[in-house]
């Protein structure tokens, strides 16, 4: 699993030669709604096991919550059921809002 920042995504989003990568967040509903990264597929982290087999499993996977600690457990989760392209959200949507969106409410 491999760890990435929000200003490596950001960038990694805006490049045409390259596709984007599926943007996994797995935070709770009541955080969806304060603030969320454009693209992103809400899916909280408990219903992760039940709902595995809505992701690809060869696709580059961003997961996401708000610090890092969430999306790197189900990152580990995932590894474990076969996936291969992980990527964790370096500080989460609190970083992505400090580093590439600062319209991005904080709660």
């Amino acid at each position: 699993m491999k760890q990435i920042t929000p200003l490596e995504l950001a960038a990694w989003l805006k490049d045409d030669g390259r596709p984007a990568p599926v943007l996994l967040d797995v935070r709770e509903p009541f955080e969806f709604k304060h603030c969320a990264i454009p693209g992103s597929i809400p899916m909280p982290m408990a219903s992760v096991p039940a709902r595995v087999q809505e992701l690809e499993p060869d696709a580059e996977i961003v997961v996401i919550c708000h610090h890092g600690g969430r999306s790197m457990q189900v990152a580990m989760f995932l590894e474990r059921q076969g996936f291969s392209n992980l990527i964790n959200l370096a500080g989460g949507v609190a970083q992505w809002a400090a580093q590439v969106d600062p319209s991005m409410p904080q709660y």
